[in-house]
């Protein structure tokens, strides 16, 4: 049985090698008859006795040649310019052989009478390139046609007929993996237009359309240009999705695999690439020499900014990286992701930060020097209908975190807000804007210098809608909005943490960090081209429902409040926000006294919170009742009120 088997794998590997060899010889015993016709002008006008004694030493040449360069062990069906290469070689050592033979035969006499014409030979050598090539091409050509033509293939356009274009064009030709049929190239250069690229004919941009689409039965379309602006990619896209096919695009060439593109690399444009923003980059080595040598403590370690805060710092050469979070099994997941990355300077903890005397035990035992506080409760329904929750860890948590640190000497605290801590309209957004202020009053009497970073929407993270609308588009919808003009701000996960992390570099205690973040999201347009690039239409694949506005939510959001303005840094789209001055000898004890209360009455809370931020207007919530109350207030107690917590802004 053994014996048997390794038969038939032998046969199956060498087989193919053999009948090639076979072939190649064939073609060369054709192409020196050919020879001897192209010397006597295309006629029999030659002695075949010299001949028939030539014909087996070429042949017997031809096979030593091929044996030594191996070019018969090439895969015909995949030959590439290498193969073609290795033709070559062995045509020149034909001839080389050929040669040498027939000139020593002329001084040495060993096959009487035996001689080919130099002629012949360099005719003979050339035609067996050119046929020996073209007999490979031909069959790799006929059987991409044959295998392409079948069901399963897909039929592909490429936007790009530059090089980029061509080298995702022989990345495609080459994967075995796929089964792909090429129909041509697009191209916005008019010069361009009815020429072709390897047979393959370059359209001008203004051919493709539907009925275009739909007569060539396009599947996908693959944007291959390198570094093409982001606004004309964002055109290119837009205008791709309206035609209900697949759009990809070709990764950056750093990004490519030992400097070559490779068809798994092509990947779908996903709705983050059409935002309508350009990604903020940083690449500071300030940071670095920053966190270097530092005990760096990351709270909400297992979320989303947190996860990647600690990715990146473990990436910088600090002395130790202690990550805390509640949430044991996210936790988990990160100490073995940085594990594998060979990071040991790493301590997982889990913790609660409500916990006094955990999280003083953590400050005591391992003297943290940089604290990035990222855990929060930051979903806006659900702290709407939780106001103590909300309460106990985004004010709560941060003031015993932001306590220990002023306690144990921290260098720097670097506090993750957002936006809806602006003008907030719902109880997450006080609360993040209460968590401020405490943090505020700390700077006044502390060591420590604290900064706070705010920013909005961030695209990726657990809740998302990005995330929630992939997995409607999964069940077939409808995708959920909540307001047909609700808009939001977005950025990615490793953009904000990289801006938390050059906050706390540039940092000097007191700043409120705020950055560009481009022109606000519709978020209807969102899941529509979500849909779209999914290769769905609207409405009639996947409805978009308006289930209106939830409890506590803005229609959009803002990066400043009212009498706020900003100041530069040396980042053009990092700016700091010059707030209002916090009269800390009165806010301070009105928050430590919300800390400390054990009323579990949502209204109660509000109320204080409202007290304690003037600007706070519930919408869409069944505390508004509160704000009506607060209406009846006349404008001189209003700006009593406002003075007992604000300072005046000296010009």
């Amino acid at each position: 049985m053994r014996l048997k088997n390794y038969v038939l794998y032998n046969s199956k590997k060498y087989a193919s090698q053999w009948l090639v060899l076979a072939i190649d010889l064939f073609i060369v015993a054709t192409s020196f008859i050919l020879a001897y016709l192209i010397r006597f002008d295309l006629t029999l006008g030659f002695n075949p006795e010299p001949f028939l004694k030539q014909l087996p030493v070429v042949i017997v040449i031809a096979a030593l040649s091929f044996l030594i360069v191996k070019s018969h062990k090439g895969v015909i069906r995949h030959t590439g310019f290498r193969d073609i290469i290795r033709v070559f070689m062995a045509v020149v050592l034909f001839f080389g052989f050929t040669v040498s033979f027939v000139l020593l035969n002329r001084e040495m006499a060993f096959m009487e009478g035996f001689t080919i014409p130099i002629s012949i030979i360099m005719i003979h050598s050339l035609l067996s390139f050119v046929a020996l090539s073209s007999s490979r091409v031909l069959f790799k050509m006929s059987y991409k046609y044959m295998t392409c033509k079948t069901k399963y293939a897909k039929n592909i356009m490429i936007y790009g007929a530059g090089d980029a274009g061509i080298i995702t064009l022989n990345a495609l030709l080459s994967n075995h993996n796929q089964k792909v049929n090429i129909i041509g190239f697009i191209d916005d250069n008019e010069a361009k237009k009815g020429k072709s690229i390897n047979g393959f004919t370059i359209y001008g941009r203004e051919c493709l359309n539907e009925k275009f689409v739909e007569r060539y039965q396009i599947s996908e379309i693959i944007v291959s240009i390198q570094n093409l602006p982001t606004q004309k990619f964002r055109g290119i896209v837009n205008d791709l999705i309206e035609l209900s096919v697949d759009v990809k695009a070709i990764p950056p060439f750093e990004n490519w695999i030992n400097g070559k593109l490779n068809a798994d690399q092509i990947k779908q444009v996903q709705i983050e690439d059409l935002l309508d923003r350009d990604p903020i980059d940083i690449n500071n080595p300030v940071i670095g020499r920053e966190l270097e040598g530092e005990v760096v403590l990351v709270t909400g370690a297992a979320g989303s900014i947190g996860s990647e805060l600690s990715r990146q710092i473990a990436g910088y050469k600090c002395k130790r990286l202690i990550m805390v979070d509640q949430a044991e099994s996210a936790l988990y997941d990160l100490q073995q992701e940085l594990l594998q990355q060979k990071r040991d300077n790493i301590i997982p903890i889990v913790a609660d930060i409500r916990d006094k005397a955990r999280v003083d035990h953590i400050f005591n035992e391992y003297k943290p020097t940089m604290v990035f506080h990222a855990a929060a409760y930051k979903h806006v329904p659900l702290m709407e209908s939780n106001p103590y929750e909300a309460i106990k860890i985004n004010v709560g948590g941060t003031k015993i975190v932001a306590d220990a640190s002023s306690y144990y000497k921290v260098k720097k605290f670097v506090f993750v807000s957002t936006d809806k801590a602006v003008n907030p309209t719902n109880v997450m957004g006080a609360t993040k804007r209460t968590a401020e202020m405490y943090i505020s009053c700390l700077q006044n009497e502390s060591e420590t210098k604290y900064i706070i970073t705010r920013f909005g929407n961030v695209l990726g993270s657990n809740g998302s809608v990005i995330p929630l609308f992939r997995k409607q588009i999964e069940k077939g919808g409808p995708l959920t909005v909540t307001h047909e003009k609700v808009t939001r701000y977005f950025m990615t996960i490793p953009e904000a943490s990289q801006l938390v992390l050059e906050a706390g570099a540039m940092g000097k205690g007191g700043e409120i960090f705020i950055f560009d973040m481009g022109e606000s999201v519709k978020i209807f347009d969102l899941a529509l081209n979500m849909i779209r690039l999914s290769g769905l239409q609207y409405p009639t694949d996947i409805d978009i429902k308006i289930t209106g506005l939830r409890p506590g939510e803005k229609l959009y959001e803002e990066l400043l409040a009212n009498g706020e303005n900003t100041l530069p840094t040396y980042h053009n789209k990092i700016k700091i926000s010059k707030a209002r001055p916090v009269n800390y000898a009165r806010v301070k004890p009105v928050i430590e006294e919300i800390c400390i209360s054990n009323f579990f009455q949502n209204n109660s809370i509000v109320m204080k919170l409202k007290e304690l931020i003037p600007e706070y207007v519930s919408n869409n919530s069944v505390f508004e009742k509160y704000d009506r109350k607060q209406e009846k207030i006349t404008d001189n107690r209003k700006k009593v009120l406002t003075s007992n917590f604000f300072e005046k802004v000296e010009n």
